[in-house]
This record gives C-alpha cells, sequence and structure tokens, in this order.
C-alpha cells in the first residue's frame, strides 16, 4: 500500500485548565478525583481566539518545517474533523490558503475514526500520483460542547496535527468499520431557519451515552486491533507502539488487558490534552516521534472508535 509519513507536526492552543480550574471557571459540580478516576483527565487545551483552521495551519507548517519543505510542494490536503466553524468553506481550503498552497484540499468527516479514515484516503491518492500528501487533523471541540453538561464537557480539549505523507511501501494494513446509528454518539448541526420545519431538534452538542460508548470501544479496539495484525502477518509480541484514541484511559486499560501486547507499548496523553477527537492519534504520534523513542522499522498500530459509530486500525511501519 502506497503511504510513507515523511514527518509530523502538532499545535494545541495555550489556555490550559486543570480540573478543578475547569469546573471553578464554568460552575459545574465535579472534582478532580471524579473525572480522572472517570476518564483519566488531569487537563486540557482550549482555544480562546483560534478557530479550527487556524489550529490545522500552524501544526501543518511545524510538519512541513520538519520535512524541510513549502506549501508549494503540497499536492493535496485532507482534513479529518468534526468541528469546523463553517459547512463550506471546508477547513482543509482555509488551511490551504492560510499556507499559500496550490493543489486540491477537503475534508473527511468520520468523528474519533476520522485521522485513520484519512489515512487510508490519503494511500489511495498517493497510489492515484499525487507526490505528497498533508493530512491534517484540527478539533475545536469547545465550541460543541454543552458546558452545562458535567458528564461530556470535562473529556474534550482543543488541538490539531499533521502529516506530511509520500508513497512508500509502510502502510501495511488497515481494517474500517460503520455501525449507523445516533443512538450512542450523536452531534447535531446547527438547525438554522425553521419557517417550514417543524421537527423538533436537539441542541448543537456533542451527546454520548457514557456506558453504550464505553462498552463499543472496548470491544472494537481489541478486534480492530487483533484483525488489522491478522491482515499484516503481524504478531502481537511484534508491535513496537500502539496508538490509541485518546477517549478515556479506562477504555484503553481494558482494551490492553485483552490483547498481548506490552502494556508499555501503548502511548497515552489523554491525562494533559483529555479527548481531541480526530487529533487525538497523530498529535500522540508527534509526541512519540519528536522524543526521539520512534525507531526506524518500528511497527505501530493507531486504532480508533466514535461517531457514526465508527471504528478503525491501521498498521505501518515507521
Amino acid at each position: 500500500m502506497a503511504l510513507k509519513i515523511l514527518s509530523t507536526g502538532s499545535f494545541v492552543p495555550p489556555l490550559s485548565l486543570t480540573n478543578d480550574e475547569l469546573c471553578g471557571r464554568i460552575g459545574i459540580d465535579s472534582s478532580d478525583e471524579w473525572i480522572v478516576q472517570r476518564v483519566g483527565v488531569q487537563k486540557r487545551h482550549i482555544s480562546e481566539d483560534l478557530f479550527n483552521w487556524e489550529m490545522g495551519t500552524v501544526a501543518s507548517e511545524r510538519a512541513l518545517e520538519q520535512a524541510g519543505l513549502t506549501a508549494k510542494d503540497i499536492d493535496f490536503i485532507v482534513c479529518a474533523t468534526v468541528s469546523s466553524e463553517d459547512s463550506s468553506p471546508s477547513t482543509a481550503a482555509m488551511i490551504q490558503q492560510a499556507l499559500g498552497a496550490e493543489c486540491p484540499a477537503m475534508d473527511l468527516h468520520a468523528a474519533c475514526s476520522g485521522f485513520i479514515y484519512t489515512l487510508e484516503t490519503c494511500a489511495a491518492l498517493l497510489k492515484m500520483n499525487y507526490k505528497r500528501v498533508l493530512l491534517v487533523a484540527s478539533e475545536r471541540l469547545s465550541r460543541i460542547v454543552d458546558w452545562k453538561d458535567r458528564n461530556t464537557c470535562v473529556i474534550f480539549g482543543d488541538g490539531a496535527a499533521a502529516l506530511v505523507l509520500e508513497e512508500g511501501d509502510n502502510y501495511l494494513a488497515s481494517v474500517l468499520h460503520s455501525f449507523g446509528g445516533d443512538e450512542v454518539i450523536k452531534i447535531p448541526n446547527y438547525e438554522g431557519d425553521r419557517t417550514f420545519f417543524k421537527k423538533d431538534t436537539p441542541a448543537p452538542f456533542i451527546f454520548m451515552n457514557g456506558q453504550e460508548t464505553f462498552k463499543f470501544a472496548v470491544g472494537r479496539m481489541r478486534t480492530d486491533i487483533q484483525e488489522v495484525l491478522k491482515r499484516g502477518e503481524v504478531e502481537e509480541s511484534d508491535v513496537s507502539w500502539v496508538i490509541p484514541h485518546q477517549a478515556n484511559i479506562r477504555i484503553i486499560d481494558a482494551a490492553r488487558r485483552r490483547l498481548k501486547i506490552d502494556p508499555e507499548r501503548y502511548v497515552t496523553n489523554i491525562d494533559r490534552f483529555g479527548n481531541t477527537s480526530a487529533a487525538s492519534i497523530p498529535l500522540a504520534l508527534d509526541e512519540l516521534h519528536r522524543s526521539g523513542k520512534l525507531k526506524r522499522g518500528d511497527l505501530l498500530v493507531f486504532t480508533a472508535f466514535g461517531g457514526g459509530l465508527s471504528s478503525a486500525a491501521s498498521l505501518v511501519r515507521w
């Protein structure tokens, strides 16, 4: 399969709020102990004055700088996001303009599985003779969180990450799944003018059935990892790093107890960033890359789950 990761970059807004600071600021009845035990989040970054596309632009600039490239070297931009400010233009198109790129640009919406879905799309684009593709995952979830709902608002954060991709043979296998329905996770759009439409519609904030989400995520994470390793003909013991979607530390812990991969090989940063939806995996990848821990030839497993309902996993050689 046609893909090689040339470079990575990420960005989070400067405002970082601990659990106690967040609870005090928005006036919800919760505590640091309750939030840490429930989801594993200790703090998160929230954008005060940057749009989604602006965060994605900074992450992209950092990825381009690491690769030694300019925006003119990019042949396609694909952005994974569930929190665009506008239906049109796309977040990718705004990033394209800000970077000064001269290439097609589009968004892909697959909620928290969006990064892996976009990685698959970029692999297809590279097979179609686009030489270099910029993958961006950017989320300003603070704009679609109900800050009065203590069950969801404490989970999420804002951030962005980007990868420069080129043709190669390092994309070993992937699995994508979709189980349509809105009973477990739903993010309604703003309804707008209701002159003609008569049905009641919910508020445009994240809704999540926590118990059902947990059961779905744990099952899919284990199954998808096993499936992608089987497709790539790789044993669990050979995996160098697992980078899961950072939704809930209890989900990650429950899934890794069901697998034979060394628990020390799981990358987590939910304690510092919260759930950043599509941006969470590439944000963690950029941290791992810049830490110097990644070695050429390492086998990486990305795994995600979220709205749609959707789930996905991919196996990549670094």
